[in-house]
């Protein structure tokens, strides 16, 4: 697979679009050991493009989740459903927080094939949450989905 380089100037837009968190699993990039990814919603070799409205900015661990997947199974209905677009759709639709903000929960087959896909409930992810929410730093405010 030929991997397709995002220049510096749409880096930079994605990140700033993203407001430099996790697009999938709303982590923030501050906070990361690990640098996060500019990456092709729908894979290049899927037919994507490397245009502003096909990037979204991923950690390293939903980055790795998600892979060159565009759909996987709702563990409710069984059936199989397209993974969350952060380009076309809006988070808050199709996920919302638990009681205690430590977990992410999918509201609609998306959002839970989504949840199971990219394991947005990953034990590090849950870690970081509690020890944002300890200093006020969690959860972040909605992004609204902008196509560039």
């Amino acid at each position: 697979m030929t991997r397709q380089r995002v220049k510096a100037e749409p880096r930079r837009r994605v990140f700033e679009r993203a407001r430099h968190y996790c697009e999938y699993c709303r982590s923030p990039e501050r906070y990361s050991p690990d640098p996060f990814a500019v990456e092709h919603i729908v894979p290049v070799i899927k037919g994507g493009t490397t245009t502003l409205s096909n990037l979204a900015l991923s950690c390293q661990g939903c980055n790795s989740h998600k892979y060159d997947k565009t759909e996987g199974r709702d563990p409710v209905s069984k059936k199989v459903a397209p993974l969350y677009h952060p380009r076309r759709q809006r988070w808050s639709d199709h996920f919302t927080w638990n009681e205690d903000c430590t977990l992410v929960i999918g509201l609609t087959p998306t959002g839970r094939a989504t949840v199971a896909e990219m394991d947005l409930n990953r034990e590090g992810l849950i870690n970081l949450r509690d020890l944002l929410i300890l200093v006020k730093r969690h959860p972040p405010e909605e992004i609204a989905p902008e196509e560039d």
